[in-house]
């Protein structure tokens, strides 16, 4: 493991550094955006505003899609390259965490499986910011098991009709274009019979409900299919085939989510109860001290896959690792925050001394706990993939989708 940059990187981080710090907004400003979407500190129509002019000044600067190629707006630079931007644009007050589900999930797809004609389509404004999207994926019964899903799609000439359900959708009353996952053969095995479509979230038929979380916001979302018309030029990849391109989008999902939440400091919280004069409760101070092992841990994790990105290896069974652990420690931080706070914790309130930075990232953490895979499906794969234990039992693999069992059948 390598713990220091090359002469190379270092010059690459030198260079970002010096590029934000003339042209990003400062932590704790008042420009700060930088937790305006998870955190509820800022209106959702304004913070919307803010990441997409973020967005389009990273483009117009060069430092948008550093592994992007040029031609579709990128940097044609290197995932390590990537890495050390995000290092240092966490030091300030910016996010783009709206483009995720675009530019670091559909965008890799559509580079890997995609016609030419799509990627001139839909890449460059994909980078810009001037089309969001959203991921079209679980459903109420095919979470963990995406493969289940049931939502069809029924060709129609040139155009599949699709109907279905799909929940947890993240921004999708903001996208204007989503990744969607649908059913066009039941009589394969389901793995098999599952097609990769790019969808207009303004075509007719789409209804889209948010969901209320206990932060208060309405992230997420259900949205209904009742006959929505997708043309057949908008599939990614092959009919039946588009399991290939769902592995493709899980992969860079997990190790979205296992780098996304670096800014969780539990250094500022050490820092909050030394202020409070608690740094000297045992039971805090042993919850404190957890919390700072932990983010040291997974500081060393992302060291790790840092080095295996220099040497060119692709990221593997590690990110499993790193979600996984970014959870838990999520976790423990939030908890280590609501005893320090005491009874100010259960004051969500703008008016309250301490704010509400530390009570939404309490009642946030749960959900990092299910997205991009749930902890127990993290823990399946490092057990098959790291440790070498027999995979599970999969009794439906080879039953073609229309004779596995449903509900309570």
């Amino acid at each position: 493991m390598d713990f220091d940059d090359t002469e190379e990187e270092a010059a690459f981080r030198a260079e970002a550094r010096a590029w934000l710090e003339v042209n990003a907004p400062a932590k704790g400003s008042p420009d700060d955006f930088s937790t305006g979407m998870l955190e509820g500190t800022m209106d959702p129509a304004e913070y919307l505003r803010r990441v997409k002019e973020w967005q389009r000044l990273l483009v117009d600067a060069g430092w948008a899609g550093i592994t992007w190629p040029k031609a579709y707006g990128g940097r044609g630079g290197t995932s390590l390259q990537s890495s050390i931007f995000s290092q240092e644009a966490s030091r300030f007050g910016v996010a783009t965490n709206t483009f995720a589900v675009g530019i670091g999930m559909a965008g890799p797809t559509i580079m890997r499986h995609g016609t030419d004609e799509q990627k001139d389509r839909y890449l460059p404004p994909m980078l810009r910011g001037d089309e969001v999207w959203c991921q079209l994926f679980s459903e109420p019964d095919a979470g963990s098991d995406l493969a289940n899903i049931s939502t069809r799609a029924i060709r129609d000439g040139d155009e599949w009709v699709v109907t279905g359900q799909k929940v947890w959708t993240s921004g999708a009353h903001e996208a204007q274009w989503g990744i969607l996952l649908a059913r066009t053969d039941p009589d394969v095995p389901k793995h098999k019979g599952i097609t990769y479509f790019l969808v207009d979230m303004a075509t007719p038929g789409f209804e889209i409900r948010p969901l209320k979380q206990m932060t208060g916001s309405e992230h997420f979302s259900e949205v209904f299919m009742d006959e929505v018309r997708v043309p057949h030029a908008n599939i990614l990849g092959e009919v039946n085939g588009g399991w290939a391109c769902t592995l493709t989008t899980l992969a860079n999902e997990r190790g979205l989510i296992a780098g996304a939440n670096k800014s969780s400091d539990s250094v500022a919280l050490i820092a909050l109860a030394r202020q409070r004069g608690r740094a000297d409760d045992p039971n805090l101070r042993q919850q404190l001290v957890d919390c700072w092992i932990r983010q040291q841990i997974q500081r060393y994790l992302g060291y790790r896959l840092q080095t295996a990105l220099s040497k060119g290896v692709p990221p593997g069974p590690e990110t499993s690792v790193m979600k996984l652990f970014a959870a838990e420690y999520l976790r423990r931080l939030g908890n280590a925050a609501m005893e320090m706070l005491g009874p100010e914790a259960l004051v969500l309130d703008d008016s309250n001394p301490a704010g509400v930075d530390w009570q939404q990232r309490f009642l946030y953490a749960p959900a990092i706990r299910i997205a991009g895979g749930s902890n127990e499906v993290q823990r399946n794969i490092m057990a098959e993939r790291v440790l070498g234990l027999p995979g599970e039992i999969r009794t439906d693999r080879d039953v073609a989708f229309r004779d596995i069992p449903k509900g309570g059948a």
